[in-house]
């Protein structure tokens, strides 16, 4: 299976890129290292943000073929029964802020006639993986004022919050790339407080959960 683990950044995939020897790509420099597998795997770092994403997938699935993209990456939870830590798999993502304000409501780009703005997981992660299903939204502004996570809430019963998940599920779909989504939570989504964050954990638990399903996915192979 030919498999691209997709990143915003090198930071939150660099063990397992290291562990399994994958080829690394991104928006802006060449391929700088060879998988010793025989099954290709790709990494894909395309920045921060739904643009640089959709951007650097659109370049790049424009030119190579693959039976899976799992977008990996940390993110904040609304949801305070998910532990920091917690790693957990989106099933639907959101892009929350594309539409239009009528002066205190909110109408989607769904409701405006001018496109969609919830996309959904394709590949179903094999059940001995056991991964909590949730929801996400995608934003260009990660929430940190107690007033817009109200305002928010009142209208999305949001779980996860990302600054790339809709749009990796937008361009693999637009692509024909089976997609999953995986991320560990670092921190959850209320007024900023970086003291409190666990990103080290999270980026170890995540990794975890990826170099097991790679190991699954080859033995898979392999039987």
């Amino acid at each position: 299976m030919r498999i691209l683990i997709v990143a915003a950044t090198e930071f939150e995939v660099k063990d397992l890129i290291s562990d399994f020897g994958f080829l690394i790509s991104d928006s802006d420099q060449p391929n700088t290292y060879r998988t010793p597998h025989p099954t290709p795997r790709t990494a894909l770092i395309t920045g921060a943000g739904m643009v640089a994403t959709s951007f650097a997938l659109g370049k790049h699935l424009a030119t190579n073929q693959y039976d899976l993209a799992i977008n990996l990456g940390i993110a904040g939870s609304f949801d305070r029964s998910i532990a920091l830590g917690d790693v957990v798999e989106i099933d639907e993502d959101s892009l929350a802020e594309l539409g239009a304000e009528d002066d205190e409501a909110f109408i989607t780009i769904d409701k405006l006639g001018f496109g969609e703005s919830r996309f959904k997981s394709t590949y179903a992660l094999p059940i001995q993986f056991n991964l909590r299903k949730t929801n996400a939204i995608t934003v260009n502004t990660v929430h940190g004022n107690e007033a817009s996570i109200y305002k928010l809430g009142s209208r999305i019963n949001a779980q996860i919050e990302s600054m790339e998940g809709a749009a990796f599920f937008y361009a693999c779909r637009q692509m024909g790339v089976p997609s999953m989504q995986i991320r560990a939570v670092s921190n959850y989504v209320e007024k900023r407080n970086s003291d409190a964050w666990q990103i080290g954990l999270a980026i170890k638990n995540l990794n975890t959960f990826a170099a097991e399903f790679l190991d699954w996915e080859r033995g898979a192979k392999n039987r």
